[in-house]
């Protein structure tokens, strides 16, 4: 296992994703389409201003712990 990030046709290639692609039967035409489409969507729905950061769960669940704490 190594870091590095995959392209869609590298994933789409590999013999064990291929194996449990053929066993749920999914076809690699129909998930490559629909993995395109949620990108088409999700650049479209971008915000406005990408700057903008959205702490991951985590620190805000502990952030806010701390002010239930002192409630």
């Amino acid at each position: 296992m190594n870091d590095r990030i995959n392209t869609l046709d590298e994933l789409l290639s590999d013999p064990m994703i291929k194996l449990v692609m053929e066993r749920d039967r999914v076809q690699p035409a129909a998930l490559r389409t629909l993995l395109e489409e949620k990108v088409r969507r999700a650049e479209d729905n971008a915000p406005v201003n990408p700057d903008r950061f959205v702490p991951p769960a985590h620190m805000v669940a502990e952030t806010c712990h701390k002010l239930w704490l002192c409630s």
